[in-house]
């Protein structure tokens, strides 16, 4: 399986960071689209993700709700038919729940920078540092939080859990 570091922050102002972001970049900005369904999965979390102009990804990961960098294991298979296979795996396993949102991706190195606007939720970032296979998860995690010390995300700002999550709390 692969490995990443991640965080996740709630972020009050998205254009501000972006200006922190930008010249810190080694690509992008990418904007993308993203439809996550989520679904009834045991062992980890299961999403489809259709990014809306008739492809997607099927994305099982593990990794643990908590605030701070953390490492996520994860696979991703590529979809030609996000809608069919949504409909298959509701079906099978059942929807969870679903979270759409518009993502700015940038990359700084290896680390991947979502600057996203979640429908329901709000403005948020999350940090991806790609780690090598054998490579120590601590490696990882003071990567991500030399970023965070440089574009001013603290400690306070740290949400722990998946999108779904926050929506399935904010909703009850």
């Amino acid at each position: 399986m692969h490995r990443n570091t991640e965080i996740k922050a709630r972020v009050p102002d998205l254009d501000a960071l972006t200006r922190r972001v930008a010249p810190l970049a080694t690509a992008g900005p990418t904007a993308i689209a993203q439809d996550d369904t989520f679904f009834a999965c045991p062992n980890g979390r299961l999403k489809l993700r259709d990014f809306g102009d008739g492809h997607g990804e099927l994305i099982f990961y593990q990794r643990a709700d908590q605030t701070g960098p953390k490492t996520s294991f994860y696979r991703i298979t590529t979809t030609a038919e996000p809608d069919r296979l949504r409909e298959v795996l509701t079906l099978a396993h059942g929807q969870t729940g679903r979270v759409r949102k518009q993502r700015t991706l940038y990359l700084v190195g290896r680390t991947r920078v979502h600057l996203d606007r979640v429908e329901g939720l709000g403005t948020f970032m999350e940090l991806e540092v790609v780690l090598h296979a054998g490579e120590p998860a601590q490696a990882g995690e003071r990567e991500a939080q030399a970023l965070m010390a440089a574009l001013g995300i603290g400690g306070a700002d740290l949400v722990s859990g998946a999108y779904v999550d926050l929506l399935a709390t904010s909703a009850s």
